[in-house]
C-alpha cells in the first residue's frame, strides 16, 4: 500500500508534508511534557533531553506511518 502525499501550498510555495508531520509531531510532544514531568518520567532516564529526542522521532515516525 502506498501514500500519495499532498503537498501544502504556503503563498504559492509547495511545502513537503513531512514538515507538516514534523510540525504536529512538535506540538505533541511540547503537550506531553507536562504530564511526563509530573509522572516523573524525567527521573527514569540518565539523559532525558535525548529520551525526549527519542519520543520526538517516535511521533514523528507513527504520524508519517499513520497519515
Amino acid at each position: 500500500m502506498t501514500h500519495t502525499f499532498r503537498e501544502i501550498i504556503v503563498g504559492g510555495v509547495l511545502v513537503a508534508p513531512f514538515l507538516a508531520y514534523a510540525a504536529a509531531a512538535l506540538l505533541i510532544v511540547v503537550a506531553l511534557r507536562p504530564l511526563l514531568r509530573t509522572i516523573g518520567a524525567d527521573r527514569l532516564f540518565s539523559h532525558p533531553s535525548i529520551a525526549e529526542l527519542s519520543l520526538y522521532v517516535i511521533v514523528v515516525g507513527l504520524l508519517t506511518l499513520l497519515f
